[in-house]
């Protein structure tokens, strides 16, 4: 498997730790969590860094807490977060706030998809599989649970994937890759059912906040709107949403556009003025704008990826 090492210092002080390929290996590399051995001298558990390349950790076993950047999220069962390039990982109660939990942990640059990744005028971003790591680059880590139903399978794809790599048997880069895109493929359905997820029972505020969403964000609406659809002040529900969910309700907002936008891009011929005009965009320029802000590539640069 690959390593991962201490390359420098950002800007403001913090380590770096840098994903490092070995020739002729998959470059993924798999933790199995708690660690199977004490870690190594000067490996950065508990510290505060960052990383130049993309993760994702499944929790079987919830316990403790995880900092990601300012928040410190609650460990729970089924808990799968996705943690993007940047990002800060550690400090105060961090990473070493979860040695009762168990789970699972994969690290990979994005050309660990091989051929499937975008060129060198695409960003990472513009990746199909990868989009679930772009809501953690905009806007802090994702967090997303998994249906108890499904949470034996993804031990499963991550105990394959693991087995792989550590038994190098014949086609064994080829076997590993496949079990990474498959899991990125669960990731990606997870990540795209998140909002009816969210609409449960016990919550009825946020039932009402996304059914609003969902039968208006092909039109002009605004914070004051979704606010005055659920009688509530724009800042109180802002509050509110951002406790639960992680996100602004703007976020939200754009989040349900930008999903459909990738999917009529892909899946249908309309032109980009077209697509940005369905989903409420009227300014072309800006639609562009600001599919290009969200996804590090333009519209057109998205389809072209996504029909490879």
């Amino acid at each position: 498997m690959g390593t991962t090492r201490t390359s420098g210092r950002r800007g403001g002080g913090l380590p770096v730790r840098t994903y490092e390929a070995v020739p002729g290996v998959p470059p993924v590399r798999v933790l199995r969590f708690p660690y199977r051995e004490p870690p190594r001298s000067g490996t950065l558990v508990g510290q505060a860094h960052t990383h130049d390349f993309l993760a994702l950790s499944y929790f079987e076993k919830g316990g403790g807490s995880l900092r990601l950047d300012n928040r410190e999220w609650p460990v729970e069962d089924g808990d799968a977060f996705v943690i993007s390039p940047g990002e800060v990982v550690g400090g105060g109660e961090g990473v070493s706030g979860f040695r009762e939990s168990e789970g699972w942990s994969v690290s990979f640059p994005p050309e660990a998809l091989g051929s499937q990744a975008p060129g060198v005028f695409l960003s990472w971003r513009a990746h199909p599989l990868l989009f679930p790591f772009v809501g953690g680059a905009a806007g802090g880590a994702q967090r997303l649970k998994v249906p108890p139903e499904e949470r034996t399978s993804w031990s499963e794809r991550f105990s394959a994937l693991d087995g792989e790599l550590r038994g190098r048997r014949d086609g064994y880069r080829e076997a590993a890759l496949s079990h990474l895109t498959l899991l990125l493929v669960e990731l990606s359905r997870l990540a795209a059912d998140v909002v009816g997820d969210l609409r449960l029972k016990e919550e009825p505020l946020l039932a009402e906040v996304f059914g609003f969403i969902e039968e208006h964000y092909g039109e002009r609406i605004s914070l004051k709107d979704v606010a005055g659809a659920v009688g509530l002040t724009p800042g109180h529900l802002t509050t509110v949403v951002g406790r639960k969910t992680g996100r602004t309700v703007l976020e939200w907002i754009s989040e349900r556009r930008m999903a459909e936008a990738r999917k009529l891009l892909v899946q249908t011929d309309l032109s980009v003025e077209e697509v940005g005009l369905s989903i409420g965009y009227h300014d072309p320029a800006y639609f562009v704008r600001v599919f290009r802000h969200v996804h590090g590539a333009t519209p057109l640069g998205w389809r072209r990826a996504g029909r490879l």
